[in-house]
């Protein structure tokens, strides 16, 4: 199932989605163990679908 995430930080907050959920997982690893695991397997979706994104362009400004 796909699901599109619109977040106001875009990538950013994305990222942050990510590290949130792979501390949560290291914390339940030993009471809740499936559920670490489906909170890494979430967060490894997400990652992998940040690096398919194209990478940011900036502009130079004219001096």
């Amino acid at each position: 199932m796909a699901a599109i995430l619109r977040l106001p930080g875009g990538a950013r907050d994305a990222s942050e989605i990510v590290e949130a959920l792979l501390v949560a997982a290291q914390a339940r690893e030993t009471t809740a163990p499936d559920l670490a695991g489906r909170w890494r397997a979430i967060a490894d979706d997400i990652g992998d679908a940040l690096d398919q994104l194209a990478p940011p362009t900036t502009t130079q400004e004219q001096q």
